[in-house]
């Protein structure tokens, strides 16, 4: 098979416009629908062929400064959650941003209140929803008590992690074998067991989790596995003399990050990455926070992994059923978009900065994430007696 086939410039896709939300709670729930912009569905990354460190292309320009946008620097806050004047309820744009996107926390009541009589299905990130950003990526380690809190609301909700990180990865980073894992944005699905569900699609595989329980193995885009090696060899070589520069393959997705570059040197790593995909009409190339993903060219997502996942844990088209999606970042916009637009549950935001989202809700940082994961337990303890 021929890998590669000429190409215009790779397209830098993002999360669909926002539109007003459809979910079918009472109003006094919902915080008010964003109308958002987010970046252009046809902006083109054109990157001059030298080497200068400086994207003159107009175009190329407004891609860097996406980059910028998307990747604000760290905001180190005092916290105190127990205070209602912490230090960042005080910054203004933010307490305007949590009208629009309420905490999480603050707004527990009216989420159980709706839960009442319903399953919980509850899907999680990794990365900066249950371990912080952290400059190496090989780093990311969830804290004790995070994984205990995490094993403890599995033990009364079904659980997944859905991640841009390799599914093994994320499984070595999490170490629990009481949830679902989904890697590569979704494109690496282990679950359940479904005859009547998912067990007869053609990607889908039987195999065995690390229990030897057998479970089913969907990977939507197992025939671009020799394409997505070959990028990242030559990703490897291509920015192997960029300061900070790392290359991640995760299976089926290869990941760039730019965390540790100096920002002058930017435009050399969009330069590199673009400079090996162009050729390659089958990748797209996406970003999240300080990072550049080569994707392959399927109509697969987190939010088309979140309905594949309910409908094979059995919760599908189920009106007793209410999802959760827990994210930080711009891929988890397609499973927050899925909830809203479906009429199926919340979506709520890790963010210490305003951003625009498709989400319901809002969660500071993975510390905050844990306190919402632990009044669910409470919660459904409490609503049991």
């Amino acid at each position: 098979m021929d890998l590669k086939s000429n190409h215009t410039s790779p397209v830098i896709t993002d999360s669909a416009p926002l539109s007003k939300s459809r979910l079918g709670v009472h109003s006094n729930l919902l915080p008010y629908s964003p109308p958002g912009t987010g970046f252009s569905q046809n902006l083109i990354l054109t990157v001059p062929r030298k080497k200068t460190g400086i994207l003159d292309d107009v175009r190329a320009s407004g891609w860097l400064d996406a980059m910028k946008s998307s990747s604000p620097p760290h905001k180190k806050i005092t916290k105190d959650f127990n205070s209602e004047l912490s230090s960042t309820d005080t910054d203004v744009a933010y307490c305007t941003w949590m009208l629009k996107y309420p905490s999480a926390i603050r707004s527990f009541e009216q989420i159980a209140n709706y839960a009442k009589g319903k399953r919980i299905a509850l899907f999680l990130d990794y990365d900066g929803t249950l371990s912080p950003i952290v400059d190496n990526p090989d780093c990311a380690f969830m804290s004790s008590a995070m994984r205990a809190a995490v094993k403890n609301v599995a033990k009364y909700f079904p659980t997944a992690i859905i991640s841009g990180r390799s599914r093994d990865k994320v499984y070595e980073f999490v170490g629990l074998t009481e949830l679902y894992y989904a890697g590569s944005h979704g494109m690496d699905i282990m679950g359940p067991v479904r005859e009547s569900a998912s067990g007869d699609h053609p990607n889908c595989l039987r195999s065995t989790d690390k229990k030897g329980k057998e479970v089913n193995l969907f990977q939507p885009a197992s025939e671009f596995l020799p394409m997505i090696d070959e990028v990242f060899h030559s990703l490897v070589e291509s920015t192997k003399d960029i300061k900070g520069a790392k290359v991640e393959n995760n299976k089926f997705c290869v990941s760039v990050h730019y965390r540790n570059v100096e920002e002058k040197s930017w435009a050399t790593v969009a330069h590199c990455v673009h400079d090996v995909i162009k050729d390659y009409s089958r990748l797209r190339l996406t970003h999240g926070r300080k990072v550049l993903e080569v994707r392959p060219v399927i109509d697969w997502d987190k939010g088309k992994a979140v309905t594949f996942l309910l409908e094979s844990i059995g919760l599908s088209n189920c009106d007793d059923v209410l999802p959760i999606y827990v994210g930080d970042d711009r891929t988890d916009e397609d499973a927050f978009k899925v909830l809203r637009e479906n009429n199926r549950g919340y979506g709520i935001l890790v963010s210490s900065v305003p951003k625009e989202s498709n989400a319901f809700y809002s969660l500071r940082d993975p510390s905050e994430v844990m306190e919402f994961l632990k009044a669910l337990v409470v919660w459904k303890k409490s609503s049991a007696l």
